[in-house]
Formats: C-alpha cells, sequence, structure tokens
C-alpha cells in the first residue's frame, strides 16, 4: 500500500482475513481512493508473500490439533489465499500430509463471508456441513463457518508490534 500511496492500516489486515485479495484490493481502492489494477496488485502481493515464506510460523495450538486429529477424522484446510500459496505455506510448515482436501480461491465462486468456501471443503470430505468444526483466525472466517452451518472456533493470532 505504501508503493501505491496508501494506507493498510494492521486491524484492518487481520479483520479482513479470509477474503479474496481481488476483494480486499477492491475495498483498499474505495477507501484510500486509489485505482490499483486488480490482479496485477494481487500478483505482486502474493510475489512479496513468496519472497517472505521462510519467516512464515504456525499457529502452533492449531497444528497441535490437526496433529493430534490426523486419522482420526479428517481434516481440510479452507482458504481466501490462491492455491500455489497456501501449498507453499502448508509445506513449508510441515503439515500438508495431514490435510485430505485443500480449498482455495480458486475452487469456488464467493470467498469469505460466504459458506462457500467451507462447503466445498465438507463436500470433499464427504462431510456433512452441521458435522464440522472450523479453526478460524478471522472474523470474516467465523461469519463464513457460519453461514455454512458448521461449528467454529476463534483462534486469535498473538499480538503483532
Amino acid at each position: 500500500m505504501e508503493e501505491e500511496g496508501g494506507h493498510f492500516p494492521e486491524h484492518l489486515f487481520y479483520e479482513w482475513g479470509g477474503r479474496p485479495a481481488v476483494e480486499i484490493v477492491e475495498a483498499l481502492n474505495a477507501r484510500c481512493g486509489l485505482a490499483m489494477e486488480l490482479h496485477e496488485t494481487v500478483r505482486r502481493k502474493e510475489g512479496y508473500f513468496l519472497e517472505l515464506l521462510e519467516g512464515v510460523q504456525p499457529i502452533e495450538p492449531v497444528v497441535e490439533i490437526a496433529r493430534r486429529m490426523f486419522g482420526v477424522a479428517p481434516l481440510a484446510v479452507a482458504s481466501g489465499g490462491h492455491r500455489e500459496l497456501v501449498e507453499a505455506t502448508l509445506s513449508r510448515l510441515g503439515i500438508r500430509s495431514l490435510f485430505q482436501a485443500v480449498v482455495c480461491a480458486e475452487d469456488y465462486v464467493r470467498g469469505k463471508p460466504a459458506p462457500d468456501p467451507f462447503l466445498e471443503a465438507a463436500r470433499r470430505l464427504g462431510v456433512p456441513p452441521a458435522e464440522c468444526l472450523v479453526f478460524e483466525d478471522s472474523p470474516t472466517g467465523i461469519e463464513s463457518a457460519r453461514a455454512a452451518g458448521m461449528e467454529s472456533v476463534f483462534v486469535p493470532l498473538p499480538p503483532h508490534s
């Protein structure tokens, strides 16, 4: 955002977590009076993410639950991110093999807060939505899980400075 002359407050970054990147760019354009090209801006953002991938840290309590539940219950990731980034992140953290399904932005039409990502994950796992439990780190994701008819657990991220 600084490159474009805008400001993206950290609290808003986390509040909008889970939304498709194109929607975030649209919202930032409106909020900041900018005209960033949507797909080019997303491509640049994703390139920066890949450059910083080595610094990605797991949310340990969630990873521990996934490890304990592996082989006990089917597990999926339902992300607003593009497949390349999601797969790279899961691989970097050494947890890709824990998940029977990975649903990414390319796999649905409406992103969070719509229920589509979670409904697609449930479909791929063959589990009724009412029997799913979602672990989410954003209010948008909690709203999406609720819309899908799923129980959810909010996992707050550690404070950032």
